[in-house]
């Protein structure tokens, strides 16, 4: 947008030789927009899918003896827990089996 402005200015208000400077100027500040927003974009890449649940803790719904529920963010996953795990407790995702989570319980939770 500035480049675009910088042009009309040139052509129709400034004399030559401010015009080429504006017009400079201007691509300037495009290029340096433009790579700011690229910078912004490659940032980080979106966390989608279940994957992104592995490392993350839960709270046990129904008795995990072994396979019971979970809740983790508002959501009710099934879930396996081999030493067992009581309704209330803890338990931290160690991976994903399916649409099951395997589960193990937080020490000291």
């Amino acid at each position: 947008m500035a480049l675009l402005a910088a042009l009309l200015l040139a052509i129709f208000v400034l004399p030559r030789n401010w015009g080429v400077v504006a017009v400079a100027v201007a691509g300037v500040i495009e290029v340096g927009e433009s790579l700011v927003w690229w910078r912004m974009s490659r940032r980080a890449r979106p966390a989608v899918g279940v994957e992104t649940l592995v490392g993350r803790s839960a709270v046990v719904t129904e008795s995990c003896r072994p396979v019971g529920q979970v809740r983790l963010d508002g959501e009710l996953w099934r879930a396996r827990c081999s030493e067992g795990a009581e309704a209330g407790e803890t338990v931290w995702v160690q991976r994903i089996d399916g649409l099951t989570l395997e589960v193990v319980r937080v020490p000291g939770a």
